[in-house]
């Protein structure tokens, strides 16, 4: 007798077992998809460790080159996990396979942190403090992208269900995916959204007053701009504009497109791509890349603050364009809220977001 395609008791449970057509495809593009970037990540870490290139980890120290091995050599077991997901393994296997995969793809999306700020850096004309470290950043992020979706395949194939879709087939079959209608983002979704988007008003409100020529936490308007006196920051503050605030205000444009159904299907304002759907990983790729990002930084430094404030760790020196301590703390408090509320916010967003487009097999779908 015929076992069922998702018994249990079998030993295949790669992506594509049991699976047809478009999910075993899916399932091998994304598993050669990892091992590329696996090779070409280990090959550059490699490189860097034996010239000894300087590769920033924080603002005053760099990477060693033992830990760029280190990191060469955790890409291999990924890659490895990557490959052995796909085809059949033992019940052993099961649990190893998707744990490899997991630790790997958390290792790197952690990495990714940096990359806010490297975007905010180059979108205010400042130019790229390390070029070398913006290769990292994005080297991480590749690879968090590359591993997360065979996490998802490898979760979903164990609770039986279809790899690319996550829905069970008739059969044993799938299809030609099927794309659910525009939707918007349940109720509770836009309420704790908007919630945290608020977090952000007390930072925007000072960057604003320096902007437009007041004084707050001890900082003058004069020293906030001798502080931004490059580039396109200098231009945007002699018009009342933080460079910041107006990344903020991008942040929020992604949060109001993935809760709303035109960040599903292209709106008339688009022109050519007026009525078109929107590609999913157009929007959910940097909503997940920039919420993991904001949200590490945005929970370190609201804890650094009132540590700070009670004197459990030492007070930061004034430095320009701040007079005070005090003022220091308040705007790391600030920005604090600021990102770890957007942080959270795009993550919430784009996992509803994520839910609601997600595509299904034909014939799951009927």
């Amino acid at each position: 007798m015929a076992l069922p395609v998702n018994s249990t008791d079998r030993p295949e449970s790669g992506l594509s077992a049991g699976s047809s057509g478009g999910s075993a495809r899916w399932a091998v593009r994304s598993a050669w998809a990892a091992v590329g970037w696996a090779a070409v990540f280990g090959v550059l870490h490699v490189a860097w460790a034996v010239t000894g290139t300087t590769v920033p980890w924080t603002a005053h120290t760099s990477y060693p080159p033992a830990l760029h091995l280190a990191q060469a050599a955790l890409a291999v077991p990924g890659a490895a996990a990557a490959v052995a997901a796909t085809r059949p393994c033992s019940r052993g296997g099961r649990r190893v396979v998707p744990l490899a995969l997991f630790v790997t793809a958390s290792v790197f999306a952690l990495q990714t942190t940096a990359l806010p700020l490297y975007v905010v850096t180059l979108a205010s004309g400042s130019g790229v403090e390390s070029a070398t470290g913006l290769v990292h950043v994005l080297s991480t992020a590749i690879g968090a992208c590359a591993l997360v979706p065979l996490v998802v395949g490898c979760r979903r194939r164990l609770r039986g269900t279809c790899a690319r879709c996550g829905r069970v087939h008739p059969d044993g079959l799938d299809g030609p995916r099927v794309h659910p209608p525009a939707s918007v983002a349940w109720r509770r979704t836009r309420r704790l959204v908007y919630l945290l988007m608020c977090a952000t008003l007390p930072w925007a409100v000072v960057k604003t007053v320096w902007t437009l020529g007041g004084d707050a936490l001890g900082v003058t308007a004069q020293g906030w701009r001798d502080a931004n006196a490059s580039g396109a920051a200098k231009a945007l503050a002699t018009v009342g504009l933080d460079v910041t605030v107006l990344a903020a205000l991008a942040a929020i444009f992604l949060l109001v497109g993935l809760m709303y159904p035109w960040g599903q299907v292209f709106p008339r304002w688009t022109l050519v791509l007026a009525g078109r759907r929107v590609p999913r990983l157009l929007p959910l790729v940097p909503a997940l890349l920039t919420g993991v990002g904001l949200s590490v930084y945005g929970v370190v430094l609201v804890v650094l603050a009132p540590l700070v404030a009670v004197g459990i760790l030492p007070a930061y020196e004034p430095k320009p364009p701040f007079t005070t301590g005090a003022g220091i703390t308040w705007m790391i408090l600030f920005g604090g809220l600021t990102f770890g509320g957007l942080g959270v916010a795009l993550l919430v967003a784009a996992r509803s977001y994520a839910t609601r487009t997600r595509p299904a097999c034909g014939r799951a779908a009927r």
